[in-house]
């Protein structure tokens, strides 16, 4: 019996010796990985992000992780970022293609795909088509004014009251971007626009979320019926959606003569040759992953802007004076305009820092063995880019953990932006729809609040600033309270 006992005990020695997971040499320091389990066992897998601030202080900036076997080096602070992103961009730009974010996505769409000619192609295409539908011009900007007239018209109806604005600001990001790529836009109260922005909202807690580390970790269970199941469920419906508006617009665009970005897509359809990228099921998933994006940003960082401005009423106050005087005799705010509000323009970007809505940015992976920081990182290695530990970087911020426009302010008053401003990332995978966003953000928040008086509600309690947990982080649900402003009235 004895001797049966051992032999087990030396069997599972064994069984574990041979797929303890080793270390590869010169490789960042990180916590010790359990065999199969690497180290999900470590990490508060609902939100990591207080363990990966933990562990930055016990290990360094650069430090290493497994999610099973797969080898992990968070990145932290601006230097360590930096030089991964930007000056080795081109060893740190790949895409992991066997997570669940990149399995739900195909490895398709310009975010998705992998660093090299299939991605730059289709990353050029996205930027000149964009600018040439007027990102950064006059043209991008009465689509943005004219979507913001809707929102107006919304919050007038509840002027005197209080409203949830928890989709609010997703519709409004959902139709700005769809007017680009498919030229049409939906009614607020629209079903199919609502049911677009459920299933991606959920989506983009679930990619983040516990059952997305437990995939990523053990690959035996991906085949069971486990909640992770729900994002690819969510995803096929929008794909649905998304092919049928596809095969609806080709029924009236006309060749050549291109409305918007999918029709413009299509063309380089009917003219590309035998190594081209371009095909059907890449457009799919294009336009979907660039609604999701180009709406899910933007609105989490309105959401949290206004809650802030609720909650600090001087800020708001000061924002208000300086737009009056600014727009005083202009029937609406320009783009242009921002150079004129430098305290404005330092709420807005104290709003995107504090907002730090894709705090993990979207996770790269190295192309090419490389170094980092004096460590050794071998190709396929998952790299994730806390940008959180950037936006909250002691030395870089005169106040790092507070809501403060004068991190955005020099001495004179002055808009300075600090290096350390990465919510877009940074390097060759920086966010395509910055552009976009950084109008959008401006134009949305100047026109309401020349408007309107945003107020938080007496019988709601105290503000509770902590937000919830996924690819991007979301505001808790809160209700605003909405009065017309006198000035509105002289307009």
């Amino acid at each position: 019996m004895l001797g049966s006992l051992i032999l087990v005990g030396i069997c599972v020695y064994l069984f574990f010796l041979l797929i303890r997971i080793q270390r590869p040499k010169n490789f960042p320091p990180g916590p010790r990985p359990m065999p199969i389990f690497g180290n999900l066992l470590h990490l508060n897998i609902r939100n990591p992000l207080k363990d990966f601030e933990m562990l930055a202080e016990r290990y360094g900036n650069v430090y290493s992780l497994y999610l099973g076997r797969n080898p992990v080096v968070v990145l932290n602070g601006l230097k360590a970022i930096k030089e991964a992103l930007v000056t080795k961009s081109a060893d740190f730009s790949g895409r992991p293609q066997n997570l669940l974010f990149s399995h739900i996505t195909e490895g398709k769409g310009v975010i998705m795909t992998d660093y090299g000619p299939a991605w730059k192609e289709h990353r050029r295409f996205a930027l000149m088509t964009l600018r040439n539908f007027g990102l950064g011009k006059q043209s991008m900007e009465n689509r943005i004014l004219g979507e913001i007239e809707h929102l107006v018209a919304k919050l007038e109806k509840h002027s005197g009251s209080t409203l949830n604005p928890q989709t609010l600001f997703h519709d409004a990001a959902s139709n700005i971007i769809y007017l680009v790529l498919f030229g049409t836009r939906y009614e607020y109260d629209d079903k199919t626009l609502k049911q677009y922005v459920a299933l991606f909202t959920e989506n983009t807690k679930i990619v983040n979320g516990p059952w997305s580390m437990i995939y990523d970790t053990l690959p035996l269970v991906r085949s069971l019926p486990l909640p992770f199941k729900k994002a690819f469920k969510n995803t096929y419906t929008l794909k649905k959606s998304t092919m049928t508006m596809i095969n609806k617009h080709r029924t009236t665009r006309v060749p050549g003569k291109p409305r918007d970005f999918v029709d413009c897509y299509l063309d380089e359809l009917d003219t590309k040759d035998s190594g081209s990228s371009f095909d059907e099921g890449q457009l799919t998933m294009y336009i979907l992953i660039l609604h999701v994006a180009g709406t899910d940003t933007t609105s989490n960082t309105l959401l949290t802007a206004f809650l802030y401005l609720m909650a600090y009423p001087d800020i708001q106050e000061r924002c208000q004076q300086e737009i009056d005087e600014v727009l005083q005799g202009k029937a609406h705010a320009s783009f242009e305009d921002r150079h004129n509000m430098p305290y404005t323009q330092a709420v807005i970007h104290e709003s995107q820092r504090i907002a730090n809505t894709v705090p993990l940015s979207v996770f790269h992976c190295t192309s090419r063995d490389t170094e980092l920081m004096g460590y050794s990182i071998p190709q396929g290695t998952i790299i994730i880019p806390n940008l959180s530990s950037v936006l909250s970087e002691e030395g870089q911020w005169k106040f790092p953990h507070e809501f403060n426009p004068s991190n955005f302010l020099n001495e004179q008053g002055q808009f300075e932006k600090p290096e350390a401003f990465m919510p877009f990332s940074a390097g060759p995978r920086v966010c395509l729809g910055e552009g976009l966003a950084r109008m959008e953000l401006f134009l949305i928040l100047v026109t309401l609040l020349r408007r309107f008086r945003f107020i938080w509600p007496e019988d709601a309690g105290e503000p509770d600033f902590t937000p919830v947990f996924g690819v991007t982080l979301t505001p808790k649900p809160y209700r605003m309270g909405i009065r017309l402003r006198q000035p509105a009235r002289e307009m």
